[in-house]
């Protein structure tokens, strides 16, 4: 039996039966005539010579709804690979014409990046949050859409299923949500996800053991998968958010939403049966790479949003929350282990813990970076902010991509 059960602080909506895609389509496309739909898309050059990217380029052909779609791309050296992702991109159909790719590491882009510098807004280092924020101020200057799409760009499996269930949400007038979060299964032969199984839903759950009853960390719990990639909202929400540059980026988004909405307003849909991208390595012995670096980034995040809302924390109370996060998750890999057993699955206990071991020296390193300096990394200001201090930026960072495109 499908699962349909509601829990937590916001609403879930579940894949429930056949799926049928045209339905769906057909009902965006009549939405998308009073709340246009932008997609948003952070990619890096590399990822064309991945074995997704292209996927999800043929996939985006077949939707007809989208009013715009705004690749924003990062780690191209110059304007070859540049003309070599608009080229991939460009019969996509969209309402406002070809879609547009926003060269982060042009000369034009990185000029606007010193103004905002100079200005004393910090746009962060290069990296997802920062591209992602980038598509998101040439959206808002264009004006013309209402709801905001973001997905990441290595999907194995992509389906343009997972884009309509995302954005149905916040672009069905009768459901009026302004914030959605995808979640999925992710499984193969085996478990993944070690980021949120093993971290991220513990680490959560020893918080709430040790501190009791705090509304960020019931409203975080609600979330199946907080941290995936997916999620879509209104433009005024785009407009208000704060969000890191770094790998805290999803964790961060999920509290800026809690800050700026009515959880009345926030989703959690569920996109496909199951879901694949790249798996990235656990780096075990280099806090600088891989999820060894992500978690130390989302450890930070949640740590810095919680410190905002009156939680305390100094070096002892860092060691007993240490303490609670390591015995809930190693009583979290027995449970995987069972789960993995009923259905056929391979499963390598030692690995898991030691992912575990790992993430916990990652959870360490934040919680004492914190001590040292609680305010850390600032994150990117939102654009009500870079519009009140220099009103003409959206117009003029328009003005560069575009100018990027014709040379």
């Amino acid at each position: 039996m499908a699962d349909f059960h509601q829990s937590g602080v916001i609403t879930t909506l579940h894949r429930l039966g056949s799926p049928d895609i045209e339905r769906l389509e057909q009902d965006l496309l009549a939405y998308s005539r009073s709340r246009p739909i932008a997609l948003v898309l952070p990619c890096l050059h590399a990822e064309l010579r991945g074995p997704a990217l292209k996927g999800i380029v043929e996939e985006l052909h077949r939707v007809p709804y989208l009013n715009e779609l705004v690749v924003s791309l990062s780690g191209a050296a110059d304007r070859g690979q540049y003309e070599e992702m608009r080229s991939l991109f460009q019969d996509i159909h969209c309402q406002v014409g070809t879609p547009t790719v926003v060269w982060a590491d042009g000369p034009r882009v990185r000029k606007l990046l010193a103004r905002l510098r100079s200005e004393g807004l910090d746009p962060g280092d290069d990296g997802k949050g920062r591209a992602t924020w980038l598509a998101y101020g040439y959206v808002l200057a264009n004006q013309s859409s209402r709801v905001i799409a973001v997905h990441d760009c290595d999907i194995r499996d992509y389906s343009r299923e997972l884009l309509a269930r995302l954005c149905f949400p916040t672009a069905n007038p009768n459901m009026n949500y302004e914030f959605a979060k995808g979640y999925y299964s992710r499984t193969s032969d085996r478990l993944h996800g070690r980021v949120t199984r093993l971290f991220m839903t513990p680490l959560l759950q020893a918080m709430k053991s040790v501190l009791g009853p705090v509304p960020l960390l019931e409203y975080l719990g609600s979330f199946r998968y907080p941290l995936s990639g997916e999620c879509s909202m209104t433009s005024d929400l785009v407009r208000a958010n704060r969000i890191p540059a770094d790998w805290g980026l999803e964790v961060g988004v999920l509290a800026e939403v809690f800050r700026n909405c009515s959880l009345k307003r926030v989703a959690q849909v569920e996109l496909v049966a199951n879901y694949d991208h790249k798996h990235q390595d656990l780096s075990q012995a280099d806090a600088s790479r891989g999820l060894h670096r992500m978690v130390v980034d989302i450890a930070a995040s949640l740590i810095r949003n919680l410190a905002s809302y009156g939680v305390e924390f100094d070096a002892g109370f860092l060691n007993t929350l240490m303490a609670a996060y390591v015995r809930t998750a190693q009583d979290t890999i027995a449970r995987y282990s069972d789960d993995a057993k009923l259905n056929g699955l391979l499963f390598d206990r030692h690995a898991e813990e030691v992912a575990v071991e790992t993430f916990s020296g990652a959870l360490r390193a934040a919680g004492l970076d914190f001590v040292r300096d609680p305010m850390g990394a600032p994150q990117i200001p939102n654009w009500s902010r870079v519009i009140s201090a220099m009103p003409t930026f959206l117009d003029d960072l328009r003005e560069a991509v575009d100018a990027d495109r014709v040379g």
